[in-house]
């Protein structure tokens, strides 16, 4: 890459793994005190947030201003509203069953086996996927097409995200619902509207990265991992693995897109169903 500062995007992945390992270890703390490592679901918004100021901080004078501006914003702003709203979607819950099905396995101690196998690799993870985040902060040139196409995908991802969120919790809060399947507004397109604005998000992020062929490869890796991640990983997989046995999913499922959002099929044996 051209003119690429590396000497400073070295010292950027040191500084960032250092305040990834920090946020995670301060969750940890909390979450031994408090008897719940769900609190770790809030640091994974926190820690791209963190990764996002550090390299902002470390890229100045080497980086375009205006790129490093518009990506630390850009991933604050995802990753505070996701911390903020899985803060909220938590209170006064217990702790999530992922996670005592996971200690309960536990060899030794369960807080011992819980920082090595959630609290470490989520911040590895963390670290890897935000590689785009670092390497927008040191290209120079001005802003292009490519950013601003960037730009476009990461607001239709936010937006996705945060329309399906609200309206997802909004159907929650009306006890008429209560066992129900959401199968409204963007539901009805898509069985996972926030999983896929992640996605569109991070693959916005990316292009914010990808000033040169040589950029674009170094950061490929991550948000091919977070698709992954949505779609075979954590995300999409494990919750249809939940929800499969509620009454009334299996023709949600079967009429809904599984991911990418899609008129909602049409069954003969029911032409009246939900649009």
């Amino acid at each position: 890459m051209t003119g690429f500062p590396w000497h400073g995007f070295a010292i950027s992945l040191a500084l960032t793994a250092a305040a990834v390992l920090a946020v995670l270890l301060i969750t940890f703390a909390v979450a031994v005190a408090s008897g719940m490592h769900r609190v770790v679901d809030i640091a994974w918004g926190l820690g791209f947030t963190a990764v996002a100021f550090v390299a902002y901080a470390v890229s100045a004078g080497r980086g375009d201003d205006a790129r490093r501006l518009l990506v630390t914003l850009a991933t604050a702003v995802w990753g505070l509203r996701l911390a903020a709203h899985i803060a909220w979607r938590g209170r006064g819950h217990g702790e999530d069953p992922r996670y005592d099905r996971m200690l309960a396995k536990a060899p030794g101690s369960r807080n011992a086996y819980a920082l090595r196998m959630i609290y470490l690799l989520q911040g590895g993870l963390i670290w890897l996927i935000s590689l785009p985040v670092q390497a927008a902060q040191f290209t120079s040139g001005p802003l292009s097409v490519t950013d601003l196409a960037g730009g476009a995908l990461w607001a239709a991802g936010l937006a996705f995200e945060a329309v399906g969120d609200f309206q997802l919790a909004r159907f929650k809060a009306d006890p008429a619902h209560h066992g129900q399947i959401m199968d409204r507004g963007l539901w009805g397109w898509t069985r996972h509207p926030n999983y896929f604005g992640d996605f569109l998000v991070w693959w916005g992020l990316f292009t914010l990265a990808c000033g040169t062929w040589q950029s674009a490869a170094l950061c490929l890796l991550s948000p091919l991992l977070m698709s992954f991640l949505l779609t075979r990983g954590s995300g999409k997989r494990l919750l249809e693995q939940h929800m499969h046995h509620r009454p009334g999913y299996a023709a949600y499922a079967s009429r809904t897109s599984g991911f990418i959002p899609l008129p909602p099929r049409r069954h003969p044996s029911s032409p009246a169903a939900r649009p």
